[in-house]
Parts: structure tokens; C-alpha cells; sequence
């Protein structure tokens, strides 16, 4: 709890209180600094589209922290669906929740979209729960649920502890600076791969650091999947229960991404752990090389 109350340090004003007790006792979301009319709804499970507009910083959606089953926002688009516009809607807006605000923070709660996707992804059948696309977010005690393409972890700069992170196919995906630290990463159904970053260039900063997760389910999976040509994914102290594919990672077919991907584990534990027929081009870090990806100052944190 320490670790998370320093990084609330980001936010000078909370506007919008989410998970707010009423005189009956029930949790409550205020739509009224998104929404022109104001709006109270009791919302133990919400079944509604959430967006969090660019010009809202600022805005908490909080639960309860030991209980986060209990507030939900769950919806059911994917990527195939048709727009009203004709065309589909496309993976970015299938998202149930959208947040392209700076200084979000989200805790004790649990963020769904119930597409399933069959057993090694579909083509179409990317749903989103949650999709970040701002600077300085933090999620404590959040759980994700989904399938394929559970977490869009756009852009920005983002810090996840403790959550709950549950999909099949790439479902940690985005070109963000994010730091998931002592989270549990759930592969359901077949599984195939964890995570797939995006980095384009070397001059990026980007990068996805797991830092004390542990990796739990069912399937054969990959770690991680070279989405850009400098994908940069690093597992530190991290605890594999779960069945990884030997290579461990994978080059997107583009086999000319192995020469500038940075994939790297260091001190990892559990079944799917062993590094002996682990692909050449990932790296077994040493102390000095994954130092960086350990702490909030990769997110470009503080820590005091």
C-alpha cells in the first residue's frame, strides 16, 4: 500500500469520485464532470461504454480496494462489429473504457469486455476492456478481464500494482511506458502470447517492465510478441506457473525485428522459466542490465 500511496503523489485534485457510498450504502459513479446532465447511477455492474475525454484530467474511478469483483464496467464490442458508419468499429473502439486523460487513477475495480476468442486469436474478435491513452495513470487492485486484446496500454507513462491482468492473445498490448509491478497475469483458454509491444525505433522509450508478477493459467504461451520493429519487453523476479513455449518469445514473422527487439528476463522462477532452448535473440539479463526496469524510475517515477 506505501508503494502506491507515494505514486498518488502525481495528482494535485481528484474531480470525480467513483465507487462514493450514498446513505444506502451502495457504490455510486457521478457522471456529471464527463457528461453535461448530471447523472447518478448505483453501479455495482455497470453494462455501459466509458469515456474519459483528453480534457479531463484528473478523474479517480475508485472501488473497493478488497473487493474489486464488486464494481465492474463491463461491455461486449469487438473489433469486427459493425459501425454506424458502416466498416467496423476496429480494436481501439472496442474498448468498454477509454481514458485519454492525463493523472487517471483507478482502484478497486474491475475494468471487462465478455468477447471470448477462440484458441489462438481471431481476426476480428479483439476486445479491448480498457484502453489508456494518457500520461501519469495508476491502477491499484484493478482487475482486467477479457480475451483477446484485454489491455490496450496505449501510450503514456502508467504504473500497475497489484492488479489482476486476465486474457489469451496479446492481451497486454500498446507502445506505453508502463511498469506492472507484483500483478498476476492470468492466461485463460489456449492461451497464446502475454505481451505485445510496440516500440518502432530506438529512439523510443517506451517498453513493458513486469516486475515480481507471476504468470498463471492454462495453454502454452508465449511471453511476449514483437509487435514493432524495437519491441522492448523485460521480466524481472517474475514467477512463471504456467506452460511457456521453449523460444519463449515470438518475432511476429518478421524476422528481421530478432536484430533490434529488446526481450529480456532476469531471475525469473517457475515451471515455464528454463532458458535452455529459449529463443538466441532474447537476452538473460544480468544485475546491471535489468537495474533499469526494476523500480518507478523507468516510468520516470519517484519514490520520495
Amino acid at each position: 500500500m506505501t508503494c502506491f500511496l507515494v505514486l498518488l503523489l502525481f495528482w494535485s485534485e481528484v474531480k470525480l469520485g467513483f465507487g462514493q457510498i450514498n446513505g444506502d450504502g451502495r457504490n455510486y459513479i457521478t457522471w456529471n464532470d464527463l457528461n453535461v446532465d448530471d447523472h447518478r447511477s448505483p453501479l455495482r455492474e455497470s453494462g455501459e461504454k466509458v469515456h474519459v475525454p483528453a480534457n479531463k484530467p484528473y478523474i479517480s474511478f475508485i472501488g473497493d480496494q478488497d473487493q474489486a469483483s464488486a464494481t465492474v464496467i463491463t461491455w461486449h464490442d469487438k473489433a469486427s462489429d459493425q459501425a454506424p458508419t458502416g466498416g467496423f468499429i476496429g480494436t481501439w473502439k472496442s474498448a468498454s473504457v477509454t481514458v485519454e486523460s492525463d493523472y487517471f487513477c483507478a482502484s478497486g475495480i474491475t475494468f471487462e469486455n465478455t468477447v471470448v476468442a477462440a484458441g489462438g486469436g481471431v481476426d476480428g474478435y479483439q476486445a479491448v476492456a480498457l484502453r489508456i491513452a494518457g500520461e501519469k495513470a495508476v491502477f491499484y487492485k484493478v482487475r482486467f478481464l477479457g480475451s483477446q486484446d484485454t489491455l490496450l496500454d496505449e501510450s503514456g507513462s502508467h504504473y500497475f500494482f497489484h492488479c489482476l491482468i486476465q486474457g489469451s492473445v496479446d492481451f497486454i498490448f500498446g507502445n506505453a511506458r508502463s511498469l506492472y509491478q507484483e500483478c498476476e497475469i492470468s492466461v485463460v483458454g489456449d492461451g497464446f502470447a502475454v505481451a505485445a509491444q510496440h516500440r518502432n525505433s530506438a529512439a523510443e522509450d517506451t517498453g513493458f517492465s513486469f516486475v515480481n508478477c507471476t504468470v498463471t493459467g492454462t495453454g502454452n504461451v508465449y511471453l511476449g510478441r514483437a509487435w514493432g520493429n524495437y519491441s522492448r519487453i523485460i521480466y524481472s523476479y517474475c514467477e512463471f506457473d504456467v506452460d511457456v513455449r521453449p523460444e519463449g518469445w515470438e518475432d511476429w514473422r518478421v524476422p528481421s525485428r530478432r536484430n533490434t527487439v529488446v526481450f529480456g528476463e532476469y531471475k525469473c522462477r517457475g515451471r515455464g522459466a528454463e532458458r535452455s532452448r529459449r529463443a538466441p535473440w532474447s537476452r538473460a539479463l544480468n544485475c546491471s542490465e535489468a537495474r533499469p526496469f526494476f523500480n518507478t524510475a523507468f516510468i520516470r517515477g519517484s519514490s520520495g
